[in-house]
């Protein structure tokens, strides 16, 4: 493959990112047809009314003031019917560790209700916290089974338990080991010291975030950030299946779409039987609660083997960064050689194999697990497929994008709920620790190019320099991640609160790409949905002084979509009625849009690598592999 020299960001448009910061989302924006929420998914929070919370707040008013008001704030933003309570602690008793109680069951959303019963709420006793989330964990509902739902314990106080026992911390981490649906968020008001020390532990024990908030106003919105992430959380889709640690006993697959747990360092197998003329392709993804800890190498390995031990594919998935996880995908594929005479030709068992690496210190929790299994025919006897088309071409880094007015959109929440996105410019609101989820349908000859730009956003008081990160991952319609390590394109850019961009895009669909080396080349050998992820970094909660930040993604699909893969194909009905991708773009009228064995290494679905070490012998091509049975190139895609 040709690379092109790298640049440096592009220039934004400064009269769109203004508009962008100035204006909010226009009420009548069009939301996206969502999965429902799984049963048992919900949020309860635990209001500390302890006598501390009856001082001033520097604002002129009491803590607990600024607390209703803040939780006002965080039901008004809340989606309507989402499951949300309210226990409070430290409101009956002026003395007392058995005092607390829940002031709003765990239903339906009810913000007149939830308003009244935190308006009620009069601070006056002790601190039992450890307590208070033991039974707020009781207070959500339990998931239906063969669902995977998101449980959220919102802990908001000033200060640390006054009671000693049962200890907080304690308490945070049997509860996060008991499911890998519950995780607990804890928010800081004015909270120092011990205090902090102890909301801070609590946080980390229970597959959470800690948000600080020094002033009323940091409270709203950190409030608001965190119920938004439960509320926004991944919508899971699938049937239960649970692997083996072993070959032995695996659970058979056919094609279609499964739902599992991984815990740190396990190892899953599943089992399918193939034919030795089709190719098969399979994905996993696994949600971690968003921000829970990870390292830099942490990672999800996928791989296909055939018999005692063959590998057919293997690719790895690396989180990147430190700021917390997000979602990470792998994916690989068995695909005979053309020749017919490799050791994964064969008819017979083969295994899906499913592995997640996690340093020590990591987050310990299993994570939900999804994963995907299509099976692709091959052609028709006499059909000659078109040649493969490695390069970018048209498609890099110079590809000229929409330059129209913004359209609102509001990206989905995972794979199963991405929100469907036409060639043109589009709008929409990220908090930190989120990933926005969008599909454009790309056809046969076609190829997905488009920018992300992070909105120039007002700072904390408080700032003090830090840098977070934005990302973006383009999957292919069978969920393989494509962009990294391809010399063309970067998968993510340092975030400051001040515009920063990324470029992303595939090389054009080609049914002989699948016998291409680059992994960034051979997943992209079918037409169809192609998925875009976009994440901001955790560490943006301490930039920023909105709750969310505004992001602005540039979309364009180049090339005349042919009717079928073969070569001489026609050109669809929809390609012929335009004049040609290249003007469509240029006048942004939407144009040009309609609906052997590789080891290689992904940069965190959308996560961030850090290490420049690494990182240099990500950039580097691939050799092509042996025609038939030849060992894969070590040498690894992937990109800083």
């Amino acid at each position: 493959m040709v690379r092109r020299s790298r640049r440096g960001v592009p220039a934004l448009l400064g009269g769109l990112l203004l508009a962008l910061t100035a204006g909010p989302l226009q009420a009548g924006a069009a939301a996206p047809a969502r999965v429902p929420a799984a049963g048992g998914t919900g949020m309860v929070m635990a209001l500390d009314a302890s006598g501390s919370m009856t001082r001033k707040d520097g604002s002129g008013g009491t803590r607990i003031d600024s607390a209703r008001k803040a939780v006002g704030t965080v039901v008004d933003a809340m989606p309507d019917g989402y499951p949300t309570g309210l226990r409070v602690y430290g409101a009956d008793k002026p003395k007392g560790c058995d005092d607390t109680r829940l002031a709003q069951p765990v239903a339906a959303l009810d913000r007149a209700g939830l308003k009244k019963a935190v308006a009620g709420v009069r601070p006056q006793g002790d601190a039992p916290i450890g307590l208070s989330l033991r039974k707020a964990a009781a207070d959500l509902p339990r998931p239906a089974a063969g669902s995977i739902g998101t449980r959220t314990i919102l802990l908001i106080s000033d200060g640390e338990d006054t009671c000693r026992t049962p200890q907080p911390c304690k308490v945070a981490a049997q509860l996060a080991a008991s499911g890998v649906d519950l995780h607990i968020d804890t928010v800081g008001f004015q909270a120092a010291g011990k205090g902090r020390a102890q909301l801070e532990c609590i946080a980390k024990a229970g597959n959470g975030q800690y948000y600080d908030a020094p002033d009323a106003k940091a409270l709203a919105r950190q409030l608001q950030r965190a119920g938004q992430l439960s509320a926004d959380g991944y919508r899971f889709k699938g049937k239960q299946v649970r692997g083996t640690t072993t070959q032995g006993g695996a659970p058979g697959l056919v094609p279609g779409q499964y739902l599992d747990s991984l815990g740190p360092n396990e190892e899953r197998y599943y089992a399918t039987d193939l034919d030795a003329a089709s190719a098969a392709d399979f994905s996993a993804t696994v949600v971690p609660p968003s921000g829970a800890a990870v390292g830099p190498l942490d990672a999800l390995r996928t791989r296909v083997v055939y018999g005692s031990g063959g590998v057919c594919d293997s690719t790895t998935a690396l989180f990147g960064q430190r700021e917390g996880a997000a979602p990470l995908t792998s994916g690989v594929s068995r695909i005979p050689t053309q020749g017919g005479t490799g050791r994964c030709d064969k008819a017979g068992r083969y295994w899906l194999v499913v592995e997640r690496k996690a340093a020590r210190g990591s987050d310990a929790a299993r994570w939900p697990l999804e994963l995907t299994f299509h099976v692709e025919h091959p052609l028709k006897k006499g059909v000659t497929p078109a040649q493969s088309a490695p390069e970018y071409g048209a498609g890099g880094k110079d590809a000229t994008l929409p330059a129209t007015a913004p359209q609102d959109v509001t990206g989905g929440t995972g794979f199963n709920d991405a929100r469907t996105l036409h060639q043109g410019v589009w709008r929409d609101k990220v908090l930190p620790a989120q990933t926005l989820w969008y599909k454009v349908p790309v056809g046969w000859g076609q190829q997905l190019r488009y920018d992300v730009e992070f909105a120039n956003e007002p700072r904390n008081k408080g700032y003090r320099a830090a840098t977070s990160y934005g990302a973006t991952q383009v999957y292919t319609p069978f969920r393989t991640p494509v962009g990294n390590g391809t010399g063309e394109f970067s998968p993510h850019v340092p975030y400051n609160g001040r515009p920063a961009s990324l470029s992303m895009g595939t090389v054009p669909v080609a049914w002989t790409n699948r016998y291409e080396a680059h992994p960034n080349v051979r997943p992209v050998h079918h037409h169809g949905d192609f998925y875009i992820a976009v994440t901001l970094g955790a560490r943006a909660a301490q930039i920023a002084e909105d709750p969310q930040i505004g992001v602005v993604l540039r979309v364009a699909v180049l090339g005349k979509e042919k009717d079928a893969p073969q070569t001489g194909a026609s050109v669809s009905e929809a390609s012929r009625r335009e004049s040609g991708p290249s003007a469509d773009v240029a006048q942004g009228s939407g144009g040009g849009w309609s609906t052997g064995r590789v080891v290689a290494v992904a940069v965190g679905g959308v996560g961030v690598l850090l290490l420049a070490g690494l990182a240099l012998a990500y950039v580097r091509p691939r050799r092509q592999p042996a025609a038939a049975d030849g060992d894969a190139d070590p040498r690894r895609g992937g990109s800083w």
